[in-house]
């Protein structure tokens, strides 16, 4: 069982996370408009979408460590 978090650590993470999303929700619409334009650099669109999975995975981490443990 992890220990909890210091109320310190858990609104670094908030704060953290908040930026995460942010980005995640920047890059999509980049995404959609590189989507729309048919000149659009296939290498950056697929370097978008890898770190857009990647913030994905980055928040899903974020809120597995704010949400406390449940005694079984």
């Amino acid at each position: 069982m992890s220990q909890p978090l210091n109320p310190a650590e858990l609104s670094r993470l908030s704060q953290r996370m908040t930026v995460l999303r942010q980005e995640h929700r920047d890059l999509d619409e980049a995404i959609a408009r590189l989507q729309d334009d048919m000149r659009a650099d296939e290498l950056m669109l697929k370097r978008f979408k890898k770190r857009k999975l990647l913030l994905k995975d980055q928040i899903a981490w974020i809120e597995n460590a704010l949400i406390p443990d449940e005694p079984a």
